[in-house]
């Protein structure tokens, strides 16, 4: 019977071993974040768009975007992950939770809006032509694509364009599609194809990294977007601590400091 009570009485400093661990790892997991739920705010992003979210020099994920997120997420007492994502498969990330936002210069789309809730507007962006340096060659407008290779990012708003606008695409001699901006322009100075069709925030960043290369031209493709955050449609609350943040960062001039970081000026929606 002896070895029955030693038995007994090990597996209850075993039970309340078990007990006092996991109460102090709820406890670490709460600390960690800074915030009342103890969880994070998982933003979703391609992480080679700049200036909106991009790895830096130092291999550390930066940007426009990221600044803002950063802020919200402080004054909202959260910790904040950013999640390089495949931006194909965006919705699909969002939707199932791996993510708890998209927040990477995502364009406010008639069709996104069927599978997510947005937050207001908060910069304006056009898609622009953009050309090897003294390639412009006769392209005024949008019908002058026929016939060029054409190049864009998957998942995009100018692929989403295209593809709605059969007649334009088919136009063209071949539409190339990848999985960022940065290959696309690659392509671009290397004579892979005729020009790029891009976001005008990213593409005017690449180029001022790559004056001697790429000329943007004033050739607006599609109607002008506004970009937006974008949340799961049942997640409200978290919709509406973030917007209320970042009116707040409006109203105190924070963005606007953030924008001229990046921009050198502010172009940021009041």
């Amino acid at each position: 019977m002896q070895w029955k009570k030693l038995l007994a009485a090990g597996l209850a400093v075993i039970g309340m071993a078990a007990v006092m661990a996991g109460c102090g790892g709820n406890q670490a997991a709460t600390s960690s974040s800074g915030s009342g739920d103890g969880k994070a705010i998982v933003v979703g992003l391609d992480d080679n768009y700049p200036p909106m979210g991009f790895k830096g020099d130092d291999g550390e994920i930066t940007g426009f975007d990221v600044d803002v997120a950063k802020e919200a997420a402080k004054r909202l007492d959260r910790d904040v992950e950013f999640k390089a994502i495949d931006w194909d498969s965006k919705e699909a990330e969002l939707k199932s939770g791996r993510v708890d936002v998209l927040w990477n210069g995502l364009d406010i789309t008639e069709k996104r809006k069927e599978n997510m809730m947005f937050s207001d507007p908060y910069m304006d962006n056009r898609q622009i032509v953009f050309v090897r340096k003294g390639e412009q060659g006769d392209v005024k407008n949008e019908k002058n694509l026929a016939g060029k290779t054409v190049g864009t990012q998957s998942g995009g708003t100018t692929e989403e364009y295209f593809e709605s606008n059969k007649e334009l695409k088919n136009s063209f001699k071949e539409l190339k599609k990848y999985q960022d901006y940065i290959s696309a322009f690659m392509d671009l100075e290397n004579g892979r194809i005729d020009m790029v069709v891009s976001d005008e925030i990213t593409g005017r960043y690449y180029m001022g990294k790559h004056p001697d290369k790429i000329e943007a031209l004033e050739v607006v493709v599609g109607p002008v977007s506004q970009f937006g955050i974008g949340f799961r449609k049942d997640d409200q609350k978290l919709h509406d601590e973030i917007q209320n943040v970042l009116n707040e960062m409006v109203k105190d001039g924070t963005m606007a400091k953030i924008s001229e970081k990046w921009f050198g000026k502010d172009i940021t929606k009041h």
